[in-house]
């Protein structure tokens, strides 16, 4: 589609711009967009609640419409995300290593941005901001691609960053955002490969699923976020108790949430009462199994599927296992590799949990909510990767880079030898 190759040829411009501006002009740009998103936060703010109005007509479910809502305090969060960014040091140009070749060679690796990056996302309007300040700090170009429900908010977001750019000197089309919702356009863009050298998606499972099927352009798969709490034998119950509701109630809509739910059974008794009781306040739905149906009367009978399910709402998975190997199988089988947590005062067993468990973020001891590249200190995250190729877990600036070789010589010149390799 002619709109959206042009996009794509501005959006190249803008990289090879991008790539040879300086860390401090960056920087300039970015405190200007944290500045234009409060002078505009009325603006957005209005911007968001039609969003919202129009999302209640059209059935959104309540978690779906707590995800798009954007308050005062949500956009300080934005603009704090973009703030912190500024301070991070820039990759781009950094030289990872130099060593001598036996040839008299200096050979370096050196970061550099990927180029223009594709951003597919649902409803969250903060993505727009978080995505696009990571993108731009680390010397990208960035074509994003919101959601239906979420059009006037990233608009109004777009239209801050933008003045940002434009006030450090910098091509607004840099930053540039997809306002066509249809499908045919999506598809054209998920193989817009003579622009995009890389698409990221951010979303429900539904999502990811179809632009991994679909796409052409080099995808990272981030987000599904099937998280299992294991409270083993030797728990602190206090301790338990305050991280599963943490990790469950605080916010359930997000992937770092936890959705499943194991404990020992030499436990079980005393401990899972005291975690429903925690947990109505919350109204959370327990679905369990067996045992778990015995102690709670007011528990669910659990599905295989609802074990493999992100709920992404106020409704737990949960279940009672015979030993340690069993939760870990358990886990094994229906992990999606994004954050899975121990609670546990055994040392062995929680060595044994990090080396047994093959997630992008491991926990002994504490919340699968900190799984987040603000709290891990990268100043947000374009997404939590639960793949292993290239970057795992949340994606920072370094994450959005890659290298190049760079080779220092004083006239050297290789002889045949007969085993070029390409």
């Amino acid at each position: 589609m002619e709109t959206l190759h042009t996009m794509g040829q501005q959006a190249k411009t803008a990289a090879n711009q991008l790539r040879k501006t300086k860390a401090t002009i960056k920087n300039q740009a970015l405190l200007a967009m944290e500045a234009a998103l409060y002078k505009h936060e009325a603006l957005i703010i209005k911007a968001n609640q039609d969003d919202i109005n129009r999302a209640k007509e059209n059935g959104l479910t309540a978690p779906m419409i707590e995800r798009l809502t954007l308050t005062p305090d949500r956009i300080k969060g934005m603009a704090d995300s973009i703030h912190q960014i500024a301070q991070l040091a820039d990759p781009v140009g950094y030289i990872e290593e130099m060593k001598l070749s036996e040839d008299g060679l200096k050979i370096g690796k050196q970061r550099v941005p990927l180029g223009v990056i594709g951003i597919i996302y649902e409803s969250r309007p903060n993505v727009t901001a978080d995505a696009a300040a990571l993108c731009f700090k680390s010397g990208n170009a960035v074509i994003l691609r919101g959601g239906k429900e979420a059009l006037q908010s990233n608009q109004a977001i777009l239209a801050a960053l933008q003045e940002g750019l434009v006030s450090a000197g910098l091509s607004a089309d840099t930053i540039q955002l997809i306002t066509d919702p249809s499908r045919e356009l999506a598809a054209e863009f998920m193989r817009l490969n003579q622009y995009l050298d890389c698409l990221i998606p951010r979303g429900g499972a539904g999502l990811i699923q179809n632009v991994l099927k679909n796409a052409t352009v080099p995808v990272i798969e981030t987000g599904v976020g099937n998280c299992h709490l294991y409270i083993d034998k030797d728990a602190d119950l206090k301790m338990a108790t305050r991280i599963l509701v943490n990790a469950k109630a605080d916010r359930p809509s997000v992937c770092n949430a936890i959705e499943s739910l194991i404990v020992h059974q030499s436990v079980a008794d005393k401990y899972l009462p005291v975690f429903a009781e925690a947990l109505s306040a919350y109204h959370v739905e327990i679905r369990g199994d067996e045992k778990t149906c015995a102690l709670l009367p007011n528990a669910i009978a659990a599905t295989e599927e609802d074990y493999d399910t992100e709920f992404l709402s106020f409704t737990l998975a949960v279940k009672v296992v015979d030993d340690y190997d069993q939760a870990i199988a358990h886990i094994q089988a229906h992990s999606t590799g994004h954050s899975e947590v121990i609670v546990t005062d055994n040392y062995q067993t929680a060595q044994d949990f990090l080396q047994d468990i093959d997630a992008a973020a491991v926990y002994v001891n504490a919340s699968s909510r900190f799984t987040d590249g603000g709290c891990f200190g990268l100043g947000g995250e374009i997404g939590i990767s639960t793949q292993k190729l290239h970057a795992r877990g949340p994606m920072g600036l370094e994450a959005l880079t890659s290298y190049k070789y760079i080779i220092f010589g004083e006239g050297q010149i290789r002889g045949t030898t007969g085993n070029e390799s390409c």
